[in-house]
């Protein structure tokens, strides 16, 4: 197939081109690339200790997808204001505290989407606000229902899963012997 580097296509959301780069050997070789503005997600901590997951339709891979409640940035905005948005929109609350935990690259092989991730602590309610188009369930969860979850191969979301593995680190949680947090 003889390409043409350039943008081939400009949406809402994403852009695809195709850019030529030069290679670590000095070669050049051309890549699609999907461009995107980046995101940020929280896993958002309850009072209690929960954690509060969403299961929300995802209509790239078909259905209901039990993920963390994050957003795409919009242009200029700091990811922990598109954070803070996020938790007000999708689950009704406000974050007291945002802890960065990392950020993650969704799939290097052909996006550059980086999403910065956050432990959202002391949280306050407030009137949801949902997008017309969000369908969105509330999960609240203990982190060891959560991580059950996700050995169970029913959390798939990537940056959910690691912000799970995160909080977990963070709390040291181990059983008195040493062994894993995941053993039923």
């Amino acid at each position: 197939m003889q390409t043409t580097p350039g943008k081939i296509y400009q949406g809402r959301i994403v852009t695809l081109a195709l850019e030529s780069h030069r290679l670590p050997d000095g070669r050049t070789a051309t890549f699609e690339i999907v461009r995107h503005p980046g995101g940020a997600a929280a896993l958002p901590i309850l009072s209690d200790g929960r954690v509060m997951l969403i299961r929300q339709f995802r209509p790239a891979v078909g259905g209901m997808v039990i993920e963390a409640p994050a957003g795409k940035l919009d242009n200029g905005e700091a990811p922990e204001e598109c954070v803070k948005r996020e938790l007000m929109e999708e689950i009704g609350y406000r974050a007291g505290r945002l802890e960065k935990v990392g950020t993650m690259h969704s799939s290097v092989g052909f996006c550059d989407e980086c999403i910065h991730l956050y432990l959202a602590r002391n949280l306050e309610e407030v009137p949801l606000a949902r997008e017309a188009d969000e369908f969105i369930e509330l999960l609240p969860l203990s982190l060891n229902e959560a991580l059950l979850l996700l050995v169970d191969g029913e959390i798939t979301d990537a940056k959910t899963q690691l912000l799970l593995l995160h909080y977990s680190r963070v709390l040291n949680l181990q059983t008195p012997d040493g062994g894993s947090v995941y053993a039923p």
